[in-house]
């Protein structure tokens, strides 16, 4: 259905879309302290995930009881093999690490790098010509590149170089994951998508850890219950709350009201842990998210959402 926009709906879309940035924004706090409680990357992301895909799957039972047929489908065949992909290998690498860089550099830094990715995303669809180079792109590349060059030149931590690329690798493999997102039907449910994205990370991980060894249940209760509040707080209801927002105002404003994710993540740090940028790591970053500005002049995307109730 074609989306209306009245004032009551568009203060509660971007309300919504705002709560789910805070939310995403604040992984940085309860991974670092889940760490200093002394549980591990592989421990934590695993544990997150499993918790996430139950309540998700919660959801999709409670919406399936009491409603109209589903306007959406479920995915099969093919289809299905895509979204568990997309969680085990995608959101799964790109938690990895990500996650593994906030282990190494500070919450500001590692969200900023990370917000290479709208850029990479143009980058790759003109790689895989689905779109053309123009000078829109061309130019938010470039500021990209320019971004992170002064996000380095400010100086980060001894021996962090491992964490800046996983950062940088983080936003890549977003990248790649939106790509290829992408190509999934438009009348799949997000939310059953969620489930099982969440699903296919959690159950990697859980293999990984296995054959690794790295899979530990956290030692002290501290542990558990940081790691509960990354899963709910800052994966699950900003997934919800963002989808909802999507629905309200369309997905365009929601990912523009979503670039506070960043501004969270940088305030949260320096408010919990003194962490600042220097005057070129600040520049850099504003050079970064500039980019989302750029490659949305004159880009109609479409405005009209379908229910997904």
């Amino acid at each position: 259905m074609q989306l209306v926009l009245t004032r009551p709906r568009l203060s509660l879309g971007v309300t919504l879309c705002l709560v789910s940035a805070a939310g995403f924004g604040m992984s940085a706090i309860f991974a670092k302290e889940t760490y200093a409680s002394g549980t591990g990357v592989h421990t934590m992301l695993t544990l997150r995930f499993v918790i996430a895909a139950l309540l998700f799957w919660l959801l999709v039972a409670l919406r399936a009881q009491g409603r109209r047929p589903a306007s959406r489908t479920f995915p099969r065949g093919r289809v299905l093999l895509h979204c568990v992909g997309l969680g085990a290998v995608g959101y799964a690498c790109q938690a990895a690490f990500y996650f593994g860089a906030l282990a190494r550099i500070s919450g500001s830094l590692a969200a900023l790098l990370l917000y290479t990715y709208p850029p990479l995303v143009a980058g790759v669809a003109v790689a895989l010509r689905r779109e053309r180079m123009d000078a829109r792109k061309t130019v938010a590349l470039t500021c990209s590149v320019g971004g992170v060059l002064l996000l380095l030149g400010g100086g980060v931590e001894g021996g962090a170089a491992s964490g800046v690329l996983m950062a940088l690798a983080a936003g890549a493999t977003y990248a790649i994951y939106l790509t290829v997102a992408d190509g999934l039907p438009d009348d799949l449910d997000l939310y059953v998508l969620s489930a099982i994205v969440c699903t296919g990370a959690a159950v990697s991980l859980s293999l990984a850890g296995l054959v690794t060894g790295g899979l530990e249940a956290p030692a002290e209760a501290a542990g558990w219950l940081w790691t509960a509040l990354l899963a709910v707080f800052a994966t699950f209801l900003p997934i919800v709350c963002l989808l909802a927002g999507m629905r309200a105002v369309g997905a365009s404003t929601a990912a523009i009201v979503s670039y506070a994710e960043p501004a969270v993540a940088v305030a949260s740090t320096a408010l919990v842990y003194g962490e600042s940028l220097t005057v070129a790591q600040a520049v850099g970053g504003v050079v970064v998210l500039s980019t989302v500005a750029i490659l949305r002049t004159n880009d109609r995307q479409r405005e009209a959402v379908s229910s997904v109730a």
